[in-house]
Order: structure tokens, then C-alpha cells, then sequence
């Protein structure tokens, strides 16, 4: 079974939680979806909001996560038959154990797989994606495909189930690149990242910071401590490196 997921968040600290699960499942011919608002005692922050489009008396007097039929769904199919297929996996898993879920199945990143695979985009974030890769043309076919009775307004970023198709979309995108072995293999290996996309050095080779500001490199590795995995790996990478010669 492969299971589509997306969740929404309250916010991006550590203490935030989800407000929002949205999932389709495929087994053969058999398509599920579920879409779900859930209250686990966070407040939304406004921030979130603006991003996802709940608000506070949206999820007033919803079921905490553990309650959902989303939940109930995960659990009965959490097993290595399963495979969890979402961009930025390692953030949904790390939410979802938040939660007490722990996942026993297999699991695709979308995200690190489009790294690997597709390097010179410029962004990688879903809605990019989406309309960098033209996925926007199949999402109403495959929205039909999927059971999912979306009205125009739905497909709008941020949306869980949305979301959720967006990644199946994307999904059989790179199957066309790879297969689903190797998306698995893909989603475990770090990305060698060339350019920063942030800061004072947007734009430029880490590599070339490593020569000219090795200082700066070293900073961010221990002031930055929510650094993205791949992003330190690849820090660290070009630092040893230099550091060979």
C-alpha cells in the first residue's frame, strides 16, 4: 500500500502540533482518501494561518489527532507492506511521533528524491514543483483518479489533501526517472547542495564560502541548530575538503 500524506502544523517550533492531516491511499485498484482537522491544545499562531488558511475556531472542539479516522487508518496499516510517501518525510514522521505514532513502514521523500533527481530547479518546495514540472495539468484528472469530489477553490497550496495529491503527482513524475526501489534508496542518501538559497551568501557556491569565509561555514553549524540535514551534510563536505589539502 502506498499512503499519500500532508500535514498542516500550528507552527514550525518545536512545540507546535498538527492541526491538520490530509492522506490518500492506494492498494491496487482501491483508493481512500481522508481529510481531517484535528485539535491537539496549540493554538494557531497567525503566521500559520496565513500559510495554511486554518484558523483557531476552525479547529475549535475538533478531536485530538489520536481520535481521527486519519490516525486509526495510519495505525492499521503501519506495517513494512505500507510505504509513506510525503515531501520533507523526516518532518511528518517527526510531527507524527510527536503525536505518540511511531511508523514501522517504509517511507519516500519526495523531497530529497527531486534533489537528487532534478538538481537545477531552483526551489523544491511543493508549490514550486507543481508548477515547475507542469504537475498542475493531471491534478483534476487525477484528483477524479483518486475519488476526491475537490472543488476549485481546494486546489490552493497548503491545503492537506491537496497536498497530499500533489505529492502523488509528483511521485509518479519521478517514476518516470527512477523506480520505486530507488526513490526508497534516494530518500535515505544525503543531497550534496552547491548553492545556499539564504543569507548573505544567497546564491553563491558553498564551496567557493569555504575558501573565502571558512568561518562563516563554521558558525552556521553551531548556531543554526534546526540546519537542515542535507545542508549540514553538505557544510560539512566541503569544509573536509579544504581541510584535506
Amino acid at each position: 500500500m502506498l499512503i499519500f500524506l500532508d500535514l498542516e502544523t500550528t507552527g514550525l517550533d518545536s512545540s507546535d502540533k498538527i492541526c491538520s492531516i490530509g492522506l490518500i491511499s492506494v492498494d491496487k485498484n482501491k483508493v481512500v482518501s481522508k481529510y481531517e482537522l484535528v485539535n491537539e491544545g496549540k493554538k494557531i499562531s497567525s503566521k500559520a494561518s496565513s500559510i495554511n488558511h486554518i484558523t483557531n475556531e476552525m479547529i475549535k472542539g475538533k478531536p485530538p489527532l489520536k481520535e481521527s479516522d486519519a490516525w486509526k487508518f495510519l495505525q492499521e496499516h503501519n506495517n513494512e507492506n505500507s510505504t509513506i510517501i510525503a515531501h520533507n518525510a523526516s518532518f511528518d514522521l517527526k510531527m507524527l511521533n510527536a503525536c505518540g505514532f511511531k511508523w514501522y513502514g517504509k517511507v519516500i521523500d519526495t523531497l530529497r528524491a527531486t534533489k537528487h533527481l532534478i538538481p537545477e530547479c531552483e526551489h523544491f518546495s511543493l508549490q514550486f514543483l507543481r508548477y515547475e514540472l507542469k504537475l498542475y495539468k493531471n491534478e483534476k484528472k487525477e484528483a477524479l483518479k483518486c475519488s476526491l469530489s475537490m472543488v476549485e477553490n481546494e486546489f490552493i497550496a497548503h491545503n492537506a489533501l491537496a497536498d497530499a495529491l500533489y505529492v502523488k503527482l509528483l511521485y509518479d513524475y519521478l517514476l518516470d526517472m527512477k523506480t520505486d526501489n530507488e526513490l526508497l534508496e534516494l530518500s535515505f542518501k544525503h543531497v550534496l547542495i552547491e548553492k545556499f538559497d539564504f543569507g548573505k551568501y544567497s546564491g553563491r557556491y558553498i564551496e567557493e564560502i569555504s575558501m573565502c569565509n571558512r568561518g562563516y561555514l563554521e558558525w552556521l553549524l553551531v548556531n543554526v541548530t534546526d540546519m537542515d540535514e542535507d545542508l549540514k551534510y553538505s557544510i560539512n563536505k566541503y569544509l573536509d575538503i579544504k581541510s584535506s589539502f
